[in-house]
């Protein structure tokens, strides 16, 4: 086991924080999702001031910044940067407080060191003293992933992947996903974040199941694995907000003997279901 403590230095333990952010109030923008697409609010998230000082960085010249890597379990955290804290002044409350500057130290780890902490913790103790955390919480180094990390394929039935998320794994071809997703035919849902708009769509082909389906998806050029539906709102919306708000999950499987014909008729049970045709992005 290697302890963080001895694998993250900072120039003065005694005077850092480290602080694991998990998920905030919209479940929609877990501290892991930020952290993953580069998102503002990741820096807000940890530069955020409240009147409750357990929550903040006083006295703290160094924060390493972790989000909860949900994929694994509520003990696992991503490693987030290594900052530089100065505090605002005057001070401010409920705000941002702190300006963050990331220092060099360490980057290379963003987004693929993986800990594990001894047991999950409320979110009432999610900002620590650095040079105490080993033995409250013994942390220890889990993984290093090769590049950014995103999990082993979780189980049909837990897949919720954003777009970013799908492109990483469909691109990257992530063996145990691409494993899972090419020997099986299935009914799936893309769902539009910002509007609640529901897609029903479904591999019913013989070569690679899904993972063929979602290819055209992830595919940079395109975004839109030829539905009409999708070119219309990339015309319309531009490929940013496909990026940014479309979510994809996986409702039925089959195998892929299953003719084409049966999945067809459980993507229209489906449609019926959500009633998408209606009040979602599907035109027939």
């Amino acid at each position: 086991m290697i302890k963080l403590s001895e694998f993250i230095k900072t120039p003065n333990d005694a005077h850092a924080k480290i602080k694991f952010n998990m998920n905030p109030a919209d479940p929609n923008l877990r501290a892991w999702n930020l952290l993953l697409e580069d998102d503002p609010e990741w820096l807000t998230m940890n530069s955020w001031k409240t009147k409750q000082p357990n929550n903040n960085l006083n006295h703290a010249e160094y924060l390493i910044a972790m989000a909860q890597y949900y994929p694994y379990g509520p003990e696992y955290f991503a490693f987030g940067g290594l900052y530089k804290v100065e505090k605002k002044l005057p001070e401010v409350f409920n705000d941002i407080g702190y300006k963050l500057t990331l220092m060099e130290e360490y980057q290379e780890y963003i987004k693929r060191l993986i800990i594990k902490i001894d047991k999950p913790i409320g979110r009432d103790v999610y900002n620590r003293r650095y040079h105490t955390i080993q033995d409250q919480l013994n942390p220890e180094v889990y993984e290093i992933a090769p590049n950014i990390k995103l999990g082993h394929f979780p189980g049909y039935q837990n897949v919720r992947m954003n777009h970013k998320e799908m492109q990483q794994v469909l691109l990257r071809e992530d063996p145990s996903w691409k494993s899972a997703l090419s020997y099986v035919k299935g009914v799936y849902v893309i769902s539009d974040l910002s509007n609640g708009k529901l897609y029903i769509g479904s591999a019913s082909g013989n070569t690679e199941g899904i993972w063929q389906r979602w290819s055209g998806y992830a595919h940079l050029g395109n975004l839109t694995g030829g539905n009409k539906e999708f070119k219309d709102i990339l015309l319309e919306k531009g490929k940013d907000h496909i990026q940014k708000h479309f979510q994809y999950s996986i409702l039925e499987i089959f195998d892929t003997k299953t003719k084409s014909e049966v999945v067809i008729e459980r993507e229209n049970y489906w449609k019926n279901v959500f009633n998408t045709k209606k009040n979602g992005m599907n035109h027939n």
